[in-house]
């Protein structure tokens, strides 16, 4: 043994005003394009943070905005760059889906990342994918500079 040890370094968890900062930018992205969306931020251990289902959105969107939540946590990964994965022939065709919940690869998924390290994730739903994804994005975008400030 050398003696020397690599000294960790402390990230700051996704807090609540964090989660409640996303849902806030992606219910207005949303809403800016017509959309009524739910949506998901989960803490790293796959905690529910923040949750938010607008009244005139689909019932089943709240279950989709937290498997796709759920699904980029796990795999750390955008939902949307999944999709060819599952197909036959895919990386994860044969993943099990014996999870707690299982995943969903559909665009509106994305892991939240802070210094390099996975930290949580936020999923939208109710709207068409590529939507979802573009009010995601555009959330972690105002996190992002709300952490440059």
């Amino acid at each position: 043994m050398s003696g020397t040890t690599t000294a960790r370094t402390t990230v700051t968890p996704l807090t609540s005003a964090d989660a409640d900062l996303l849902v806030a930018a992606a219910r207005t992205a949303a809403e800016a394009a017509g959309a009524t969306v739910s949506v998901t931020v989960l803490d790293a251990g796959g905690h529910l943070l923040a949750f938010r289902r607008d009244d005139r959105a689909v019932l089943i969107s709240g279950e989709t905005s937290t498997r796709k939540a759920f699904t980029a946590l796990q795999l750390d990964a955008p939902t949307a760059d999944l999709v060819d994965a599952v197909r036959p022939g895919g990386l994860f065709h044969t993943l099990p889906t014996a999870l707690d919940r299982p995943l969903l690869f559909i665009a509106g998924g994305l892991p939240v990342h802070r210094d390099g390290r996975l930290i949580g994730a936020i999923g939208v739903g109710g709207g068409a994918p590529d939507q979802d994804h573009g009010f995601a994005a555009a959330a972690l975008d105002v996190l992002v500079q709300g952490l440059s400030t």
